[in-house]
């Protein structure tokens, strides 16, 4: 099956992300790395699949050596979305070892006695797959954790990446728009998240990296997507938490709407939420810590006159979003959490997601203002171009 690979970026581009590992690995003094993570290989090569459920490693070595370690139903799949020229096939079997199968392809790459990096933080290397690893290989070569060597890059998105970024930002608009529309009193969930899903698929979106999250009546309160759709009461409120997703580039989106009579109280507490949304974004600034941000939340909250109906801990998230890029099941959610302290510098061009969950349990009303922002030189960049104002549908 001899074609060119459904890429979508130039090979330039996949080229010189190659190198950043390169260079990584040789601060490190690794000879190789043994790639598990879905998002690494996708941003590396191209390689789009969830395979990744199986074992399954793209090795990377010194002299810039690409060899991919998968089962067969994958073999087309890597040969027509990546740029990876070598692929090797484990056999499925009863006592079938695919970490001995990938000492032996290591061992052609000259790796005994070598310093190789290990993804082990990854959906794609279950713990007893990793025991399987470490006990294969603790005799051929010296593991080290390299789990965030990749990650890291990653977290700084190039020019043809914030093209994606904002055109899912688009879609996530769009989806929103059919939410609005679809949302009233006796509506059925199930419509809210088919239109929603529909008009991503209609415009060349992807699925999200978790299920869209939507919720009513007590579920409204729930953070977490959950099987059983309700039909929303003359008096009720909807959350939704969903992402806009092009070529795997996630711009995620969290509201919530009031169906029926409107609340004061939760007007003032949606109030307080936008003021602590626009505290976090306008103390995102390049060179800065993280937890910078965090912190303008915290402060923002601990000044406000809202109070609480119960414990106020218990109505505030101690993470107020995370970063987001191309990534794959079980969620969207990317390395790092956006919580208090968190030391790694702000670069331009990361991409946050910032959403402000606040929960007056007592009251029983959320208020949970969230988009995703891109780091300028000088602030952030809005990519939803939709209002945040509360609606409400009556």
């Amino acid at each position: 099956m001899d074609q060119v690979p459904h890429i979508h970026f130039s090979l330039e581009e996949f080229a010189g992300r190659k190198q950043r590992v390169l260079r990584e690995m040789a601060a490190k003094e690794l000879d190789g790395l043994l790639i598990f993570r879905q998002e690494s290989m996708y941003w590396l090569t191209g390689y789009d699949t969830f395979g990744y459920v199986f074992f399954q490693c793209l090795y990377l070595g010194a002299n810039g050596d690409l060899k991919l370690l998968t089962r067969m139903p994958d073999l087309r799949q890597a040969k027509f979305t990546s740029i990876i020229p070598d692929i090797r096939i484990w056999k499925d079997a009863e006592n079938a070892n695919p970490a001995r199968d990938l000492m032996h392809m290591l061992e052609e790459c000259g790796c005994r006695g070598k310093r190789l990096g290990v993804e082990w933080e990854s959906y794609g290397l279950t713990a007893r797959n990793g025991r399987l690893l470490d006990e294969t290989l603790k005799d051929f070569c010296r593991l080290q954790d390299a789990s965030f060597l990749v990650s890291l890059l990653r977290l700084t998105k190039s020019p043809q990446e914030l093209e994606y970024v904002r055109k899912a930002g688009e879609l996530a608009d769009l989806a929103l728009d059919e939410i609005h529309r679809t949302t009233a009193p006796g509506a059925f969930e199930g419509d809210i998240l088919a239109a929603l899903q529909a008009v991503i698929f209609r415009n060349d979106g992807d699925y999200p990296g978790n299920e869209n999250i939507i919720g009513s009546g007590p579920g409204a309160f729930l953070g977490r997507y959950f099987t059983g759709r309700r039909h929303l009461g003359q008096n009720d409120e909807l959350l939704v938490e969903f992402a806009g997703v092009y070529r795997r580039y996630h711009a995620a989106l969290m509201r919530v709407i009031r169906v029926g009579k409107p609340i004061s109280k939760q007007l003032e507490l949606y109030q307080l939420g936008l003021d602590c949304l626009q505290a976090c974004q306008e103390s995102c600034k390049v060179g800065r810590p993280i937890g910078d941000i965090y912190q303008a939340f915290e402060r923002t909250l601990r000044n406000s006159s809202y109070k609480f109906g119960g414990e106020r801990d218990l109505g505030r998230p101690f993470s107020i979003g995370y970063s987001l890029g191309a990534t794959f099941a079980p969620n969207w959610m990317d390395y790092p959490l956006l919580y208090r302290d968190n030391p790694l510098p702000i670069e331009e061009n990361m991409v946050f997601f910032m959403h402000m969950t606040l929960r007056d349990d007592e009251r029983g009303f959320n208020a949970v203002p969230g988009e995703t922002v891109i780091v300028t030189k000088t602030g952030v960049e809005r990519v939803s171009k939709r209002s945040l104002e509360f609606v409400i549908k009556s």
